[in-house]
């Protein structure tokens, strides 16, 4: 979110709050400023194409070989006793996460304009995360959708019948839309953004996301190869979210052979008393 020295002291808190929302959103769309960013733009389409290429074999493997199978060996649809599981799934949808993220970042904007200094430089640092957060999951989650109405799968067993090659494009309704998993983009989008900025919630992050899309396969939302293809554009996704952030010199760094590093953020002991200075009568 925007620098505190851009916000004039002497303003009520109105101003403030209207200043520091419009260049928080105004920094996301200025020109690219970093030096090296082209090192870490080769970087990046480098990584990129080897993921797309090592995962894009394994979904027409997929396909092919383990769709049809996978699916006849899940519970039926509706099953009672997973209800459980119906409740889990939905922490892997994007709306909900998208909406928690934006109710956090509402509240970054709500609470900075009553601080000054320091303290307000730890909650604009938040906030940068919390838009990277945001963006991250919000570009894959419309990369996701568009590629589910152009392909058109047929999700497991629409029209009575285990056929992993039934498709309709272009037909953007519900059953026509397994290709791939929005779910799982959203899972992976959010881990791999988590743990580019907190490295050390790499592990958690990661289970987190599988353990979404193995929702998505019992309760017969998907095939395999759609999690995977969901995995897929949610780190593209959000890697390039991480470029757009770091080129402009946004929460991130990028070192003398392209590779992005996170910037270091404010700690959580730091942020809890800011909070309580916040909220204190």
């Amino acid at each position: 979110m925007a620098g505190p020295t851009a916000i004039a002291e002497s303003r009520n808190y109105f101003s403030r709050f209207l200043v520091l929302g419009w260049l928080s959103l105004a920094q996301l769309a200025r020109t690219p400023s970093h030096s090296r960013r082209a090192e870490a733009a080769r970087r990046a389409a480098r990584h990129a194409l080897l993921f797309s290429a090592g995962l894009g074999v394994a979904i027409i493997v997929l396909m092919v070989v383990l769709d049809a199978w996978e699916i006849g060996q899940m519970p039926k649809r509706g099953t009672p006793s997973l209800w459980w599981m119906r409740i889990l799934t939905d922490f892997g949808k994007d709306e909900y996460v998208l909406a928690a993220l934006g109710a956090l970042l509402i509240a970054v904007a709500v609470i900075a304009p009553l601080f000054s200094g320091m303290q307000r430089s730890l909650l604009l640092g938040l906030g940068t995360r919390l838009q990277f957060l945001f963006c991250a999951v919000l570009a894959s989650a419309l990369i996701s959708e568009v590629i589910k109405w152009c392909v058109g799968r047929g999700r497991p067993f629409v029209g009575g019948e285990g056929n992993v090659f039934h498709f309709s494009h272009f037909a953007g309704t519900p059953a026509y839309s397994s290709f791939p998993s929005g779910h799982a983009t959203c899972a992976f989008a959010l881990a791999f953004a988590v743990s580019a900025l907190w490295p050390k919630a790499r592990a958690v992050m990661l289970v987190y996301a599988l353990v979404i899309c193995a929702t998505r396969l019992v309760l017969l939302a998907h095939h395999p190869s759609d999690v995977v293809a969901g995995a897929l554009v949610g780190v593209i996704g959000a890697m390039f979210v991480r470029y757009w952030f770091a080129a402009r010199r946004l929460g991130f760094a990028i070192q003398r052979d392209g590779t992005i590093v996170a910037l270091v953020g404010p700690s959580s002991g730091r942020l809890k008393r800011v909070a309580g200075g916040a909220f204190a009568p």
